[in-house]
């Protein structure tokens, strides 16, 4: 099994989530604080995105989680507890897609197609106010923000990160309740079949993503660690971050010119939003390996 060293690139912020490589440029959901953030090769910090002052639906507070890309460009954002899709563009987020009829609880993750067509993930119960576990199915999102519950998936139990393969025939999902890493085949309607087992994990899977060989990089919070596994469930590389200096690691992405820097996502506070923004432990850490993301989505 390779062993991958972690170097710390940039902290201050609150839970970390959703780290995103896209045109050139690598940016994340620092959740808390309402925003999505780009960091330079540096670790200089921009604001994209600050919804901080949003007139929130149902009174319900401004999380930001999964990320993705229209093909006109657009920034799409789930807004966690609004249980919305919101399109942004130049800094102006709109409505895209409510989703408030067809997710039992907070929206997370997101994938989009080369077509624009979205995969969102939900929890399907308010971890925060301490219910349990219950089933949650992928939610689809059409180009233009028709969405419907994905045929099949009714009995995932917290699918999390989520992938597409670069042809964007096969979707990979962390099924976190579960603690394995599932995969379906997607259709030319966009709909998912086949579901079947891609790794037992034996822990709690957070976000993650593919690499141009088929493997999983996925986050593994109560260990403070990020596998590369093999479809079949072999291990196959480890990155680990040290838990005192940055807490959980909550996902993972691949980045970089050449995708072969694995950006890690990582926070303390999960279930404190004051204690996490006030304390600004955030971070991103990063490690170069072999294998690049190549076109794999997000």
């Amino acid at each position: 099994m390779e062993t991958y060293a972690a170097e710390r690139l940039a902290t201050g912020f609150s839970w970390t989530e959703c780290p995103r490589w896209h045109d050139g440029r690598f940016h994340f959901s620092d959740m808390y604080n309402h925003r999505i953030v780009a960091l330079s090769p540096a670790g200089e910090a921009e604001v994209l995105v600050d919804l901080g002052d949003r007139d929130a639906l149902d009174g319900a507070e401004v999380v930001l989680a999964g990320t993705g890309f229209l093909p006109d460009g657009r920034l799409l954002v789930n807004s966690m507890f609004e249980r919305v899709v919101l399109a942004v563009s130049d800094g102006k987020a709109e409505l895209y897609a409510d989703l408030r009829g067809l997710a039992a609880g907070p929206i997370n993750d997101m994938v989009v197609a080369a077509d624009g067509r979205a995969y969102i993930t939900q929890l399907g119960f308010d971890l925060w106010a301490g219910e349990q576990p219950a089933p949650s199915p992928i939610i689809i999102v059409e180009p233009g923000g028709a969405a419907r519950i994905a045929a099949g998936t009714d009995h995932l139990l917290g699918a999390n990160g989520i992938a597409l393969t670069a042809d964007g025939g096969t979707l990979v999902t962390a099924e976190a309740f579960a603690e394995k890493i599932v995969a379906f085949t997607v259709g030319a309607d966009g709909e998912l079949s086949d579901y079947r087992l891609f790794a037992d994990i034996g822990e709690l899977p957070d976000g993650m993503c593919l690499d141009a060989e088929g493997a999983a990089w996925v986050a593994l919070p109560v260990s403070s660690r990020v596998l590369r596994v093999a479809d079949g469930g072999e291990v196959l590389a480890q990155v680990t971050v040290p838990q005192g200096e940055a807490g959980c690691s909550t996902a993972c992405d691949l980045g970089g010119d050449d995708r072969k820097t694995l950006y890690i996502a990582c926070g303390f506070e999960v279930f404190d939003f004051a204690k996490s923004r006030e304390g600004a432990q955030g971070s991103i850490w990063t490690a170069r390996v072999d294998v690049a993301g190549g076109g794999t989505r997000p």
